[in-house]
């Protein structure tokens, strides 16, 4: 997927917005529902990050660019070595794009179905790394509501990043989260009787955890829950189904496990005294792991891309819209004239327009960041925050 590139590296204005142009493009390695992602190399530092870009139009057509403009502004303010962090956001006509931390070591998922089963040590390490960092979005008032081992990435060391925020809520004093949202099978019982009086917090993530650690040791989820079952059906299977723990596991991982998928959210493990306080995890060094100076017992495979293949065949072969043909394709279409003015067309255009006008940019580089404001007269000015 890569161009031809000069040897040398292009100089940029560093006071100029960062865009696709920036950015060379080398291979796929993922999409979304309405998003991509792939590899890229920034051209002037030569560093190397993973590039999301989500087609506007489609992101119009399924209602999603409020979602895609929350998880934006959740990005924008978090930092933390066990999250996948945001570095730049720009847009074009076509695609919005968010530049963030490249991760080789595949996710979790991925691994799952290579048929890895995790040591409890390891699985041990995962519990307090993914921990410290639901406690920081914590902090932020922020409850992830999608932690699942398809949104866990790996580093080349083997250290656990939680990504994709799409979903992800902030918690405030006046407001109570009731919705529905996130994927069946990893949400807490709570989720599925929250009402406008009695919403739920921060306990679903640990329940989240709770069950990815599970799957992570055995290969499959404690409950049989499917996507397609009705919240009737999930709350009649808490009720009444019994959770088998396997003999060979010890009884400190067991109990840990426990108290995270525990029914009743108040005497569930929430927050990170709990976790530390734990006798099984007495041992931990918290500051050690913080610091990523404790070794994971899974290392993943540097000998190969830890993902799917098929990505970069599809982009390659079946994508009608490929992202190394995006210069030649918007340069072509600013030659030609829309003629189709339609009323589902007009209101499509000014949808667009809307993102166009709304979309924020974001560079964490230097540790300052640029918010394009537009003014009541339609103009825009770059206002620059420092971090």
């Amino acid at each position: 997927m890569g161009a031809n590139t000069s040897s040398k590296s292009p100089i940029y204005d560093e006071n100029e917005d960062v865009t696709f142009d920036h950015f060379e493009i080398l291979r796929a390695i993922g999409k979304g529902s309405f998003g991509k992602v792939c590899i890229v190399q920034k051209k002037d530092t030569k560093k190397m990050y993973a590039m999301k870009y989500m087609n506007k139009q489609k992101c119009v057509e399924r209602n999603e660019v409020r979602n895609v403009f929350k998880e934006l502004q959740i990005m924008q303010g978090l930092e933390h070595p066990f999250l996948v962090n945001l570095w730049y956001s720009f847009q074009d006509e076509e695609d919005m794009f968010m530049v963030v931390d490249l991760l080789l070591g595949g996710d979790l998922r991925y691994h799952l179905q290579q048929n890895v089963r995790f040591e409890e040590e390891t699985v041990k390490l995962f519990i307090c790394e993914l921990a410290l960092a639901l406690d920081y979005l914590q902090s932020r008032n922020i409850i992830h509501r999608d932690i699942k081992p398809d949104n866990i990435l790996l580093d080349e060391q083997g250290h656990v990043h939680v990504t994709d925020f799409n979903i992800a809520t902030v918690l405030t004093k006046d407001t109570q989260v009731t919705n529905i949202a996130g994927t069946k099978p990893y949400m807490a019982p709570e989720m599925f009787t929250a009402t406008k009086t009695e919403g739920y917090s921060y306990a679903v993530d640990w329940w989240s955890l709770g069950i990815t650690a599970y799957e992570l040791l055995r290969g499959r989820r404690p409950y049989h829950i499917r996507s397609s079952n009705s919240a009737n059906e999930i709350l009649h299977v808490y009720k009444t189904a019994t959770i088998m723990y396997p003999a060979a596991w010890s009884q400190d991982m067991i109990s840990l496990i426990k108290k995270l998928v525990e029914i009743n959210s108040e005497e569930r493990f929430f927050q990170l005294s709990h976790i530390q306080e734990f006798p099984y995890l007495a041992d931990i060094n918290w500051d050690a792991v913080l610091q990523k100076t404790v070794l994971p017992g899974f290392l993943p495979n540097k000998g190969k891309l830890n993902c799917d293949p098929t990505f970069e065949l599809e982009e390659m072969i079946l994508e009608s819209k490929p992202l190394h043909k995006k210069k030649k394709r918007l340069a072509k279409k600013e030659k030609e004239s829309n003629k189709n003015e339609s009323s589902e067309a007009c209101q499509l255009q000014k949808n667009l327009e809307s993102i166009q006008r709304d979309f924020m940019i974001f560079n964490r580089e230097n540790g300052v960041v640029f918010v394009r404001c537009w003014t009541a007269t339609g103009e825009t000015q770059d206002q620059m925050h420092f971090q």
